[in-house]
């Protein structure tokens, strides 16, 4: 099986499964990603292969650090502010 193909595939599992937290409802995250991907199952060319990846595996980052912001801020709500 190609290499990209093996790679493109995980990160597609991947961003679904960081999909279902995704705190914004009406974005429809999982639709996005979905129709992001076939919309590039098309391409033939490695460089626009890899182009693509590379395009996901931003978006996985970026979700990641929405996530961790998220926590972040929570747990900052959770403790009383202190004075300075």
């Amino acid at each position: 099986m190609n290499p990209q193909r093996m790679r493109a595939i995980k990160l597609y599992k991947e961003l679904m499964f960081l999909g279902r937290n995704y705190p914004d409802a009406s974005y429809d995250f999982n639709g996005r990603m979905r129709r992001l991907f076939e919309k590039n199952k098309s391409l033939t060319d490695p460089e626009e292969i890899e182009k693509a990846i590379q395009l996901g595996e931003f978006i996985r980052n970026e979700t990641l650090a929405l996530y961790s912001l998220r926590k972040y801020r929570h747990l900052r709500r959770s403790y009383p502010p202190s004075d300075p």
